[in-house]
């Protein structure tokens, strides 16, 4: 024994690189694991200093069958499209989803883990809201409840993280648009929220120096998730000054793109493509209302059926293993083209 006294299960996990849920398992009814796993675990108590608290043990095993999908902004199409079909690859596998929106506040979104964890689920599926998320809180949820990351990540954070790679996205959206009309500049928000923006801007800068083109970013002042309207407003600016090195802009996400898409409108600007267009615009994600825009917009749409059924799948997998997982795995779903009226 080493004489390290080690406080509670959690520790003892962290120590002996056995699960959490795992243990539980062991302590419950240590013929319920594996002979192999089960060695492993009397060897660890045979070197740390740790006795269970078999209270906790039994009330910490009565989990129910709910899985918790935590995401941003209920109100947000995209998120609602993404959760409606997470919820349905949840019940098919005999689990029963519990949906939680953050409405944009870090506040809201501990308190929905908080919520979640009084209810003993078996798993959480989580799009935090990055930059804003409080990383500390949503760590230490995650040591005690299996929770994989979808949509935006936070690096070390959960047992997985499952999203579109932003990288292929942005470079083939930047291709199309300089094969077949002037090279983009690039339209986002100054200090954005989700973590997929930053990502989504160091791919169009490399997409554009590796064609031979120059940068060009428009930066919108603004935060939260309004961005219709911070794209509107920032959107006047830029065609009232015209200002731009180039015809056609690229958004960092649809829902910038709708508002400037507006602000155009409202300019007299005809966007588009063809004889008589003065304005091109493209945005990304494939939004739910991007096929209905005036023009329609060009974009590069997220494999939502992958993301979910995968992201339900890889927590699936982590609730019934019985190792912890060495560190975060990532899986990364490439993006497709869509092209239509807005360039």
């Amino acid at each position: 024994m080493t004489g390290t006294k080690i406080k509670n299960m959690e520790e003892f996990a962290s120590v002996s690189g056995i699960s959490r849920p795992t243990l539980s398992k062991f302590f419950n009814d240590p013929s319920s694991v594996r002979a192999s796993t089960r060695k492993r675990i009397e060897a660890a108590l045979d070197r740390y200093d740790y006795q269970p608290n078999l209270y906790a043990v039994n009330q910490n095993r009565r989990l129910t069958k709910n899985i918790g999908v935590v995401v941003p902004y209920l109100a947000d199409p995209f998120f609602a499209k993404i959760a409606r079909t997470i919820e349905e690859h949840i019940i098919e596998t005999g689990f029963r989803p519990v949906l939680l929106g953050s409405h944009g506040s870090p506040a809201m979104e501990i308190a929905n883990l908080e919520n979640l964890r009084s209810i003993k689920p078996a798993g959480v599926l989580l799009a935090p809201l990055g930059r804003a998320s409080d990383h500390a809180k949503i760590k230490a949820f995650c040591r005690e409840v299996p929770t994989v990351l979808f949509d935006a990540n936070i690096d070390e954070i959960g047992e997985a993280f499952v999203g579109s790679n932003n990288e292929q996205s942005i470079s083939l959206i930047v291709d199309y648009l300089c094969r077949t009309g002037e090279p983009p500049s690039f339209f986002e928000m100054k200090s954005p929220t989700n973590p997929n923006a930053f990502k989504r801007r160091s791919a169009y800068i490399s997409a554009m120096e590796k064609l031979g083109h120059n940068p060009n970013l428009i930066q919108a002042e603004g935060e939260g998730w309004e961005f219709e309207e911070i794209g509107f407003r920032a959107g006047t600016r830029v065609v009232r000054d015209r200002n731009l090195p180039t015809n056609t802009i690229l958004c960092s996400n649809d829902r910038l793109a709708i508002g400037l898409l507006s602000a155009a409108f409202e300019a007299g600007l005809h966007v588009g493509i063809g004889e008589g267009r003065e304005l091109r615009v493209a945005g990304h994600d494939d939004h739910p209302f991007s096929r209905y825009t005036c023009p329609t917009l060009t974009t590069v749409s997220q494999d939502y059926e992958a993301i979910a059924k995968k992201s339900a799948a890889v927590l699936l997998e982590r609730i019934t293993s019985e190792e912890s997982a060495d560190s975060q795995g990532e899986t990364l779903f490439d993006g497709r083209l869509i092209m239509r009226s807005s360039a």
